[in-house]
């Protein structure tokens, strides 16, 4: 049963979390460019959407998560603690931040807003998905390396 929920958790992780990664670091750019460009309003409304629709399907990699560290007797190590709380903080950061930003965003394009406002608006939200880019790479060196762990490289 463990291989399976690892397996699920792996599969989760991989086929969720990479495409919010990619679809909300291109959002900027094309957001940027919306006013200009019909196409390019029209990727960025794609890239949201793509945002919103993998975070909800996303649940299922800390629940499956969980459930493979207790079946190894795992819960209470700090790696996998440390984990949990910089993926909550990564889904946070995507729930408060990311996803309301980009929905602004394309408000703000269709309504013609000034380059500034939306330059800033792009710097931010481009900054706010590195910064969720990375708490998953932490996560991921986590999950591989395992401090404390017998089988740790």
């Amino acid at each position: 049963m463990t291989k399976l929920l690892l397996s699920i958790h792996v599969l989760a992780s991989i086929l969720v979390v990479g495409p919010i990664a990619v679809a909300a670091s291109l959002f900027p750019r094309y957001a940027r460019m919306a006013g200009e460009d019909g196409r390019s309003a029209g990727a960025a409304a794609l890239l949201h959407r793509i945002c919103g629709g993998y975070a909800i399907v996303g649940v299922t990699v800390p629940v499956f998560g969980i459930a493979t560290g207790a079946q190894l007797g795992v819960l209470t190590d700090i790696w996998l603690i440390t984990s949990i709380v910089l993926t909550s903080i990564a889904a946070a950061i995507l729930a408060l931040a990311i996803l309301p930003g980009q929905e602004r965003m394309i408000e703000t394009s269709a309504a013609g807003a000034p380059g500034d406002e939306t330059s800033r608006t792009a710097a931010r939200l481009a900054g706010l998905t590195g910064v969720f880019n990375l708490l998953w790479a932490v996560v991921v060196v986590l999950m591989i390396v395992r401090p404390g762990s017998t089988t740790s490289a």
